[in-house]
């Protein structure tokens, strides 16, 4: 059995044991929407722990993606020091490293939020996995909503439309965190198994004030008035 056709087989266990007893939603990331427009919102995360696949050089957003929560889904089924099971979250989350695209972006990294018992003391992933945990401070976070399955064709124009937005708001000079070492990420909330109704959004870090409700720099408010 090759390594694909393997992550596809997991996948599956996964979504018929879920949803088979899914009278409960899958943990996420808490935030507060602070900026809303038509296409797109900022959001305040709270400060989280992920733990994240090391990255990756490969052409293919999709490839690596099943390729990283293949690593990740082995470590949340004990594939760890401490043999602990973890509950499955959402949403699964791959950032794009920064290089040429939008956002400057090439490679990879795959990202599994960890649930609140492991925030503080995530268990240790067995080494041949290259996985770590990865703490966020809490951040301001812009992101737009698109439907469908994330597909390598579409990421690139979803997150171009994102920076078509946010360069006629408020946070247009200071949209990218160049702090970070991604350039946008792509969360995707549903099992492959789902056809209708599916979630994916576009993240991007901008760089506002956390105390001030993300807000951007008073000059800049006052220009897009």
């Amino acid at each position: 059995m090759n390594m694909e056709m393997g992550v596809w087989i997991l996948l599956l266990i996964w979504c018929l044991g879920v949803q088979g007893t899914f009278a409960f939603e899958l943990e996420k990331p808490q935030y507060a929407v602070v900026h809303e427009e038509s296409d797109f919102e900022v959001r305040l995360y709270r400060e989280m722990t992920w733990m994240s696949a090391s990255p990756v050089q490969e052409v293919s957003f999709e490839k690596v993606t099943r390729q990283g929560f293949h690593r990740l889904f082995q470590f949340i089924q004990g594939a760890n020091l401490n043999f602990s099971r973890i509950p499955m979250t959402a949403p699964v989350l791959t950032s794009i490293v920064p290089g040429a695209g939008p956002f400057e972006s090439s490679g990879y990294i795959v990202r599994f939020y960890l649930p609140t018992k492991f925030q503080d003391s995530p268990p240790t992933p067995l080494p041949e996995l290259k996985l770590y945990p990865d703490h966020w401070d809490s951040h301001c976070v812009a992101v737009r909503k698109f439907s469908g399955f994330a597909k390598d064709e579409n990421i690139v124009k979803e997150a171009a439309s994102l920076a078509t937005s946010l360069s006629k708001s408020p946070w247009a000079d200071i949209s990218f965190d160049r702090g970070e070492n991604y350039a946008y990420s792509i969360a995707q909330y549903n099992s492959p198994f789902k056809i209708f109704g599916r979630l994916n959004e576009v993240w991007v870090n901008i760089t506002g004030s956390v105390s001030d409700q993300c807000q951007p720099l008073l000059t800049l408010l006052k220009s897009a008035s």
